[in-house]
């Protein structure tokens, strides 16, 4: 069987969303519902790590989850890795040196530095000496291009060894150059362009997040293969909202 990490690396199209809410019935009803993999935020949602791990477990192995870590700490990556994520995700990378400390944190010796310890990925210790000696193998190293200094550094980021993809963010870098959520502005535009096109050439799978469907097909045909589509809160939000909206009118019918 495949693991995630080889089908992040043979370019398969994954179909993932984003987890914030702490409650367990999200990620297993968002696993049930059929997406590929499950990006649980460490960053901006308000979890905690043991928060983290229980979506994790809840999600299952069937529905792999990546964890974006808080920051580039060496504790938030093993501590993600310890809770048996099938892989990180690195929010600000903007440099090839970063890139390889990331890498470096992330891999066991003698490939890397990454600290060794009992946790949930190993089974509590029952399959400890299996999963030091597949971990390197299985675990992703996935990489956010989020800012103009990222952009103008891809060639070098994506060329460290060990970087299993990257996701752009189009949101923080229509920021970076001074227009914040302006993401379909020309120069945000190019300057995903230009990751893109890097990235083809490399063949470095790319990842990407959008509110809807249409932009997500849209990146599809342009080579993107990790899709993120939206997120739990605005899930909830909208489908509540419909519903609401839907039964307004009816009302108005009836009350005719």
């Amino acid at each position: 069987m495949q693991s995630f990490r080889d089908r992040l690396k043979n370019r398969e199209t994954l179909v993932g969303t984003l987890v914030t809410l702490a409650a367990p019935q999200v990620p297993e009803m968002l696993a049930q519902a059929g997406f590929d993999w499950l990006w649980i935020d460490g960053e901006h949602a308000p979890l905690s790590v043991q928060d983290v791990q229980t979506l994790v477990q809840v999600a299952g192995p069937d529905c792999p989850c990546l964890i974006r870590i808080a920051d580039q700490n060496p504790r938030c990556i093993k501590q993600a890795l310890d809770i048996g994520a099938a892989g990180i995700i690195v929010p600000l990378v903007n440099t090839a040196a970063q890139a390889r400390e990331i890498v470096l944190k992330s891999k066991y010796p003698p490939k890397g530095q990454r600290s060794i310890g009992i946790g949930r990925a190993q089974g509590y210790g029952r399959h400890f000496a299996s999963y030091i000696e597949t971990a390197n193998q299985s675990t992703c190293v996935v990489l956010q291009i989020e800012h103009i200094e990222a952009v103008e550094n891809i060639e070098s980021i994506i060329a460290v060894e060990g970087v299993d993809a990257v996701i752009v963010g189009p949101y923080d870098l229509s920021g970076s150059l001074g227009k914040p959520g302006r993401v379909a502005d020309p120069e945000v535009e190019g300057a995903i362009e230009r990751v893109q096109q890097a990235c083809e050439q490399a063949r470095m799978p790319m990842g990407i997040f959008a509110m809807d469907p249409e932009p997500l097909d849209r990146y599809a045909r342009q080579g993107y293969s990790l899709l993120a589509l939206g997120i739990d809160t605005v899930f909830l939000g909208r489908s509540a909202g419909k519903a609401r909206e839907q039964l307004q009118q009816y009302l108005k019918v009836t009350r005719c």
